[in-house]
């Protein structure tokens, strides 16, 4: 099992390439949740995520033989580019195996970082099976993301800063895919702050680790679905399920609307952008997934920050949704001058902004003496949207909400 005496030779490893990465306190979710809340934010550490760091320490720790050999591995992002910038400053060659859809900006940097890319598998797992394969045929050394100790080690130097900058932290919360970013975590918090929880955080949609602890053994999910793309993984490994065993107090799931909200929140209220692996700590704090008492000291883990800008652009529109401030609606009205004012007077009595408006004489599902519309709104939250559907109702229209 990891020791703290491990993470600590790791911080010797990589502190000249990974950065302390900032511990602020947060009077707007601590104001929300009523607890002392600290943002431990891993999206201002070098290539935008914690993988760096784990990546540097398994590098360095490689024979002059296996150096001269090269390495590979698989990932959704951000443990590529960790392993592609640690590799290059030391002039190791790497190959790096993704998943046919990863997002694009993060194939753009890890080519960037110096790594030869290979696109291949639907998901992680399917990348991880070409990696392995490159590693038989180019004898190459291969870089778990997750299920290694050098790279739990790594990892794990993040506890040993949240310690240092937060004395008094009550409860840890982070991420879970694979595992080895909270097994090195865990590792370094319980040790050194023993009465400190640690409490572990999944989509619902890639919950293998929640799965896994409740049956007792290792489950692997027929497949993924979740917009927090870097835990989407099937299973957790082997290595790290054993040190969640030991050392995680809890382990929760937050649904991706949840998932969307906090992100919106971190852009909005915080002026940070993270991506959806990210958010799920702030996501299971602020939808109260665990429990915690008024004042506790507690430090959501932000991972990293590596989003595609298309998919950003999808959630910050799903967390105006879930937040009651976007609304789309579709509704039928006589095919006669006037009847489109009388139902913006509505909208004028309301306040409702308009953001786009559709008006389909031609639509197969109304009557030819009716006309179909279709209008996006900006709202000020969820009352708003009730009233102002009641009395849309009330007025006589029926009106379905599409978004």
């Amino acid at each position: 099992m990891l020791e703290l005496s491990d993470v600590l030779d790791a911080r010797d490893r990589v502190s000249e390439t990974s950065r302390h990465t900032p511990l602020e306190y947060s009077h707007t979710y601590s104001s929300m949740t009523g607890a002392e809340v600290f943002l431990k934010l891993e999206t201002f550490q070098r290539t935008g995520a914690f993988k760096i760091r784990g990546a540097t320490n398994r590098i360095a720790t490689l024979t002059p033989k296996q150096k001269s050999a090269g390495v590979v591995t698989a990932s959704a992002g951000n443990h590529a580019q960790g392993v592609a910038l640690a590799a290059t400053r030391v002039g190791v060659d790497s190959k790096i195996v993704m998943p046919e859809h990863a997002p694009i900006s993060k194939v753009k940097a890890t080519r960037n970082y110096g790594a030869e890319v290979v696109l291949d598998g639907t998901d992680y797992d399917e990348a991880t099976e070409r990696a392995h394969e490159i590693e038989r045929q180019e004898a190459r050394t291969y870089v778990h993301a997750f299920d290694d100790e050098m790279v739990m080690a790594g990892q794990g130097t993040i506890g040993l800063e949240i310690v240092e900058d937060c004395p008094d932290v009550d409860t840890v919360v982070v991420p879970i895919g694979g595992g080895g970013l909270i097994s090195g975590i865990a590792t370094a918090i319980n040790e050194q702050k023993p009465d400190a929880r640690v409490i572990g955080v999944q989509a619902e949609g890639a919950s293998s680790a929640a799965s896994s602890l409740e049956k007792g053994e290792r489950v692997s999910l027929d497949g993924v679905d979740t917009i927090a793309d870097g835990i989407a993984t099937r299973t957790i490994g082997e290595r790290t399920f054993e040190h969640i065993r030991e050392h995680v107090d809890e382990v929760v799931t937050v649904s991706d609307p949840e998932i969307a909200v906090a992100m919106v929140y971190l852009l909005e209220r915080s002026k940070v952008v993270v991506e959806g692996a990210a958010a799920v700590t702030l996501a299971a704090l602020l939808f109260e997934k665990f429990q915690f008492d008024e004042n506790e000291t507690i430090v959501p883990v932000l991972s990293g920050g590596n989003i595609d800008l298309n998919t950003l652009t999808n959630v910050i529109v799903r967390g105006l949704v879930e937040t009651g401030r976007y609304l789309r609606i579709r509704t039928v009205l006589a095919d006669q001058p006037g009847a489109l004012e009388q139902l913006l007077d509505i909208f004028t009595a309301h306040r409702a902004n308009i953001y786009a408006i559709h008006h389909d004489r031609t639509s197969r599902d109304v009557e030819m003496s009716d006309t179909e519309v279709e209008i996006d709104l900006e709202m000020r939250g969820p009352d708003h949207v009730d009233a102002f559907l009641t009395d849309l109702r009330e007025a006589g229209y029926e009106v379905d909400v599409l978004v």
